[in-house]
Parts: structure tokens; sequence; C-alpha cells
């Protein structure tokens, strides 16, 4: 498994100390702050751009996707980037911030240019960053957190032809 923009650690209290996962994170200080969560759990290291994963196609049966589609510069290259590694029948688990298509949310796209600047987009429409990875398909989308601002969303590689 995969813990792309891996972050503080703040999943690693939910992780099984059976499995080994791999940790990514743009940056080194973030990955040693993560390492402080890690106790009993076998996981690997590696300091990485979620945009440009350094992992071969098809390495991966899960990825996951925690905080981090609405702080890169480019969604649709992070989701990309991750169908590419991801197993062919392999899932993502996306948890963040993300608009449905049509969504007036004026508030929330009034923030995004003062909160782009400091962490995160309040804007990001799933929908539009998922049209741009073919082979991706939900299967499931259910509103988390603070009315719905929040979504869990959990897609799978499909690598019918249909």
């Amino acid at each position: 498994m995969l813990l792309s923009g891996a972050g503080t650690g703040l999943d690693f209290p939910f992780l099984s100390p059976h499995h080994e996962y791999t940790a990514l994170d743009l940056t080194d200080a973030m990955l040693v702050q993560a390492k402080k969560k890690a106790a009993g759990l076998r996981l690997q290291w590696v300091q990485g751009d979620s945009m440009a994963l350094p992992f071969a196609s098809d390495s991966f049966d899960y990825v996951v996707l925690h905080l981090i589609m609405a702080v890169v510069p480019r969604p649709q290259y992070c989701l990309a980037e991750t169908a590419r590694v991801l197993k062919p029948g392999g899932h993502i688990l996306l948890f963040d911030k993300f608009l449905r298509r049509g969504e007036r949310a004026w508030v929330r796209r009034g923030l995004t240019p003062l909160m782009g600047q400091l962490t995160t987009r309040l804007d990001v429409v799933f929908e539009e960053v998922l049209e741009a990875v073919p082979g991706l398909r939900v299967l499931t989308d259910q509103p988390a957190l603070a009315n719905g601002w929040f979504r869990l969303i959990e897609l799978y590689k499909d690598t019918s032809k249909n």
C-alpha cells in the first residue's frame, strides 16, 4: 500500500502492523515528523513528488490519497500518476475537500485564492479531475465532515475495454 502525500503520518494509527507500506512525501521534514508516529509499522520511506511518482507502473494494490489532492498544484497529474502505479484491479482511497460538478459554493470558491496561497485549495471539482484519467471507476463516493465539504471516495482501476 502506498500512502502518497503521507505528511506527518496522521493515517498511521489506523494502519495494521501486519502489512507493509510505502510512505511518500515531497519534503524530508514531513517524513521526519511521520517517522515519530510509525512505531510498530513496517514502512518504507520515500521522498518524492505525488505528481511524478518514483515507482514502476503497476506497483501497488492500494494507494491512499489523504488530504493531498487539494494541496498539489495539478490534482489531475497526481491522480494520473496514482493510476499509473496502481496494479490492474487495484483501489485508490481518497479523502479530501472536493466540490461536485455544478456546485455553486461561492464561499469556498471565494476563499480559494487566500487558502491556496497558504495551504490548500477549496475549489477542486473531483469529477473534472477524474475525467482526465481514463480507466478509473468510482466504487463509492460519500460525503464526510463539515456538511459534505469533505468526500470519501474509493476508485477501482478497471482494465476492461467496456
